[in-house]
């Protein structure tokens, strides 16, 4: 058993439901619905009862309540005890990182952190921005780069990069389309969008749908969770002609000659990515870190 096992248990009893606990935990309903069959089939007793009005333990699950909430604390006072001794620096920096983050934001940030703590050793790992909050929460990431500032007092945020996206089109497709300031949102219509799972960012995936809405794009349903589209499938859809997808100017990915990158005319679409952090951290190592984002781009 993991501990965002656990978590996920006692999310739900405690919440009495599984959307109320899945808001709480920052997942959507149908994977932690899964987290708790998978707990369910590990132990092979049922620990809920589910009905109408919401879920509730049964008397093993009322046993492994107990236990859950012992093991997470005790996890708990393991973090913040070790967190005391990494506080002067030199130890391991767990850092999350979204996709499509320009390059050169993290390779001059991961820089001056060498030159400033150089017994630190960052441990990357690419996850969503619904992750990184879960991890965030959970102490298993000591920093996230987030599409989104969270609310609340529980963690300080500082913003590290906008981004204009611009469009990404079929070569044909863009020289129809093109004005002399760019592609006009609005012309975009009748046109997929090659988009996003919402799960993933909730917030920024809102704003971003919401501003194509009002430009008139008609999007179809939400992309289902977990079907996030690489590069190469993206790119080969966009070639085809009868679709689009967004992204910034300098995008790591090559481009293939049959499909061009155009910006927005007026820039209508910035996309954020802020620098997050719990707001209890006094660990020198993060400290430094977050000045190394909080400094203008190196020449």
């Amino acid at each position: 058993m993991e501990m965002r096992e656990m978590r996920a248990f006692i999310a739900v009893v405690e919440e009495g439901g599984l959307s109320a606990a899945a808001r709480r935990l920052h997942i959507s309903q149908p994977a932690l619905s899964q987290t708790v069959g998978g707990l369910e089939r590990q132990l092979g007793v049922k620990l809920l009862v589910r009905s109408s009005t919401g879920v509730r333990p049964t008397d093993a699950g009322a046993t492994l309540l107990g236990e859950a909430r012992a093991l997470v604390a005790r996890h708990d006072q393991a973090v913040r005890a070790m967190a005391r001794h990494a506080a002067a620096g030199g130890g391991v920096l767990r850092l999350g990182i979204p996709l499509e983050l320009p390059t050169e934001v993290l390779t001059t940030a991961l820089a001056r952190l060498a030159e400033a703590d150089p017994g630190t050793r960052v441990q990357a790992r690419h996850l969503s921005t619904s992750s990184q909050l879960a991890a965030l929460q959970q102490g298993e990431l000591d920093v996230g780069l987030l599409r989104e500032r969270p609310p609340g007092q529980d963690f300080d945020a500082l913003l590290v990069v906008r981004e204009a996206l611009g469009v990404l089109l079929a070569r044909e497709r863009a020289a129809e389309l093109v004005g002399p300031e760019g592609i006009a949102l609005d012309a975009l219509a009748g046109l997929e969008w090659l988009g996003f799972p919402r799960a993933g960012s909730p917030a920024w995936y809102d704003e971003l749908t919401a501003i194509l809405r009002s430009h008139g794009l008609d999007l179809g349903p939400d992309a289902p969770e977990g079907q996030a589209l690489i590069a190469e499938v993206k790119l080969a859809a966009v070639s085809a002609g009868q679709a689009f997808a967004l992204a910034p100017p300098h995008w790591s990915q090559s481009i293939p000659d049959s499909v061009v990158w155009s910006p927005l005319t007026g820039h209508p679409l910035v996309r954020r990515t802020w620098a997050v952090w719990p707001a209890t951290s006094r660990r020198r190592d993060v400290g430094a870190l977050i000045s190394a984002f909080d400094q203008p781009p190196l020449d």
